[in-house]
Order: structure tokens, then sequence, then C-alpha cells
């Protein structure tokens, strides 16, 4: 039976083939369909599933009842949500350059004023996309979820902070507390060898840069990149390089630079060293180029109470507690260095 079997397949097969080869039979074959890179069949995932955010398995989140779990990477995932929205004491809204800190910073926080724990709601993406929130009062729809978090505090750079206490969106004083510099992300061994900013720029690299529609840290890259090679530098990466594909713009730095590297569809990118630090201790394959003093931007953050805080006590609060010296201990953990201006 497996005989008969097999020579009817071979038979079958060697018919299809000749009819394909036929003028006549071609032409009442259907039109190829235009490849989507999709083939049509449900797959099961092939991928490394704790290289998907979220990455702290569950760590920034502070809710004291978790109920049924569902989080299934790069399937259903809100990594950049954290905590329980049911009636939050304190809201936050954290540029997103430091998300893997926010979970030590807030079971210390909690530590110290045990009214909050359990009920503290943080948002870490761009603080561009924040200003983007706060102006849509609060409100997000992240795939088929829409929820309010309206914010009682915003942390971003120091300039971004004064200039949104100018514009009153926020209420003085900016409260400054740490400083950040930059490095280049490479994947673990470095296989391009890249050595500096101007290796970025070296025929077959491919890299992965912020995007400055939304993200702060790409104003310190171009003025860096200008640094090391001149404004010639900073096209062949920023405009050049997005033009002809060797270039690839995120919208969410702080975790899709070393999610496009690990999964080998960039060669570098460069990000804030504390992000190089926490991928490091988290395990993954990555490591990272130092880029020298002369040619490096150091931020300064920085975070102010939103004006009409719902819950200004709160978030008072939190900005005492934020340059303390737990806070800045917890800081210097991921690279991050004290600000003393």
């Amino acid at each position: 039976m497996n005989m008969k079997n097999d020579l009817w397949r071979s038979f079958r097969l060697s018919a299809l083939a000749l009819c394909a080869a036929l003028p006549l039979c071609a032409a009442a074959q259907p039109a190829a369909a235009p490849d989507t890179g999709w083939k049509g069949q449900a797959e099961a995932p092939r991928y490394q599933e704790d290289i998907f955010p979220p990455w702290q398995h569950g760590a920034n989140n502070d809710a004291t009842h978790k109920g049924f779990g569902f989080t299934v990477p790069e399937v259903d995932d809100m990594a950049d949500f954290h905590g329980d929205l049911t009636a939050p004491k304190l809201v936050l809204y954290v540029g997103g350059n430091y998300f893997f800190a926010m979970a030590p910073l807030v079971a210390a926080f909690e530590a110290q004023r045990p009214e909050y724990k359990g009920r503290i709601f943080y948002v870490t993406i761009p603080p561009g996309m924040l200003v983007e929130a706060m102006q849509a009062g609060g409100v997000f729809t992240s795939g088929n979820m829409t929820f309010t978090a309206r914010p009682d505090a915003y942390f971003a750079g120091l300039k971004k902070v004064k200039a949104l206490i100018t514009e009153g969106k926020l209420a003085g004083p900016a409260v400054p507390y740490v400083t950040n510099d930059l490095t280049i992300m490479v994947p673990k061994g470095n296989p391009a060898h890249i050595t500096g900013l101007a290796d970025l720029d070296r025929p077959g690299v491919h890299v992965v840069m912020p995007n400055p529609a939304y993200e702060g840290i790409a104003r310190q890259i171009q003025i860096s990149l200008t640094k090391a090679g001149g404004s010639a530098l900073e096209r062949a990466i920023y405009d050049t390089g997005v033009k002809n594909g060797t270039t690839v713009l995120t919208h969410i730095h702080h975790r899709q630079t070393p999610l496009f590297i690990m999964q080998g569809l960039a060669d570098a990118g460069v990000t804030w060293k504390s992000e190089a630090v926490f991928q490091e201790q988290a395990g993954h394959p990555i490591e990272d180029i130092t880029i020298p003093a002369a040619d490096n931007t150091t931020a300064i953050y920085a975070g102010a109470m939103v004006r009409g805080a719902a819950h200004p006590d709160a978030a008072r609060a939190w900005l005492d507690f934020i340059h303390s010296p737990q806070a800045l201990a917890i800081f210097e953990r991921y690279g991050f260095k004290p600000y003393n201006g």
C-alpha cells in the first residue's frame, strides 16, 4: 500500500510539473498571490520569548492583587503601562529612558510611604509622546483598550521640563536629579567590529536610531555625531541612511533598539548608557562601545508636578524622594550619575 501511495505521489508531482510547463495549462492556473511574507498558515512561535518585553517579569507592576495573568510576548503585551488603574493615588509620566529603574524606585518609595502601596500607576514612553497624552487629557488607546490616566508629575530632560513650566503645563519648580551619557549598543561579540560613531557610516553597517520626531535622545545623538564626524556624519545617519534603508528609526527607543539588535535587524544603535547596562544585567546578548567624552553628550533628568494634578501631595512626595540618597543609589546601579548642578 505504501509503495502504491509513493508511486501515485510521484506521478502526480510529475504531472503537475509538466502541466505548469505547457502554455495552455499555465494559462488556466490562477495568478500567483503577491508575497506578503506571511504564508497563510498559523505557526507556533519560533522566537526566544525572553528577548521580547516586558523584560522584568512583572516587577514593574506594584499591584497587590494581579488576578489572572495574560501576557503573550509580541502578541498581548503592554510593556510601558505599569500598575493598577482602579484607583491610583499617584500617576507618573516618566520618560522611558529608565523604565527598568522604576521597579526598585517604586518599592523603595512605598517602603517609606506605605499608604501608596499598590496605588502607583506610571507610563514609560518617550517624553514627547507623554506631552501628547497630557494634551489628550490622559486618555490612551493601546490595541483594543482605551483608558484614562491623568498625570500628577512628569519626568524628562531638564530643558523640556523647564519649557513645559514656561508653557503652563507643569507647575514649578523643576527638580533635577541624575545625568546620563550616550553609548553605542551592539550585539554581544560586536560582529560588525564597531569602534566608534564614525563606524556607523561604514558600508554594510545597518543601524537603529531614535526618531527625532518622538524622542528627545535623538537631539543629543545628532550633536554627538556632529562632534565625531561633522555634519556629514550626522546627515549620513539621519538623512541618507534613512532614505537608503541602512538606518531604521524607532518609535520607542528604549525598547526597540535592543529588540532590533537581538533579532539581527541592526548591527548597532546609539542609546543611553543606562539602557545598555540594564540589558547586560538582564543577561541579554548585548554589549556597548564607550563614546569618548569629547564626542559624548550628557542629559540632565528632571521632573515637576503637573498643573492641576489630582494628587498634589503624592506628586510632591515623589519629587522629594527622586533626588534622595536612596533613589540616587538605585539610579547608580544602572550607570546614572547624581546631578550636582
